[in-house]
């Protein structure tokens, strides 16, 4: 990604990101505002909160994206799913799962594929699925097999972390999950990425979508905090 790219442009490409414990209400209408006014492409919100966003949303154009089976990836495939769709009933229009972390370091990847599958078929098409890996979790070719299982499964992303794991994200990891992935399916950096500089590398990387609470100093060619 160039350095060219205008702010809007790279505004688009960012998940306005809140998913703390203890968000309040307000907070999660001040990031619909803020995502209103900068047209992020998302806001991202934990499933509790995602009938709020869409009524704070509705007509704006900016997506909602919510989180399953987070912060481990260790629930079932059944509660994934469901949580999958109560969150679509409720107005989500991308689901962020994780994935079974533990399932992967087991060698058992036909579970894996089955997990991830279980949460595309809930989504059935009414919301994109971006799979979180936490990459700091896992070595180089755990990656590469995660991402081969994702785009096997029909996921929509490869997502690098929850930011509530060991690690962020990596121009590295971005660049590896870029090539296991190949040039269509989305790369989201999420963990860490907090300034333009920043962002425009991981754009350069090979990602296209970034995970941030920082999404207003990216845009701004500020210094954000947090997530």
């Amino acid at each position: 990604m160039s350095n060219n790219y205008s702010p809007a442009e790279v505004a688009a490409m960012i998940d306005h990101t809140i998913l703390k414990a203890d968000a309040t209400k307000e907070e999660i209408l001040q990031i619909c505002r803020e995502a209103k006014q900068y047209q992020f492409a998302t806001v991202c919100v934990n499933a509790g909160w995602v009938a709020v966003a869409a009524n704070e949303l509705k007509g704006s154009g900016v997506g909602i994206t919510t989180v399953v089976g987070f912060p481990l990836g260790a629930t079932t495939t059944a509660s994934k799913a469901a949580e999958a769709k109560f969150a679509i009933a409720d107005g989500a229009t991308e689901v962020d799962m994780v994935l079974n972390i533990g399932l992967l370091k087991s060698g058992d990847l036909e579970g894996v594929q089955r997990d991830v599958e279980g949460v595309v078929e809930a989504c059935n098409g009414h919301a994109a699925v971006k799979v979180i890996l936490e990459t700091g979790l896992l070595t180089d070719e755990e990656k590469a097999a995660a991402c081969q299982i994702c785009k096997k499964a029909g996921a929509d992303f490869v997502k690098t972390s929850t930011g509530f794991g060991k690690g962020g994200a990596t121009v590295e990891d971005i660049a590896l999950m870029r090539r296991t992935v190949g040039p269509d399916m989305g790369v989201k950096a999420s963990g860490g990425v907090r300034d333009r500089e920043t962002a425009l590398q991981m754009f350069a990387a090979g990602a296209t979508r970034i995970g941030t609470s920082s999404g207003i100093a990216i845009v701004t060619g500020g210094k954000g905090e947090g997530y």
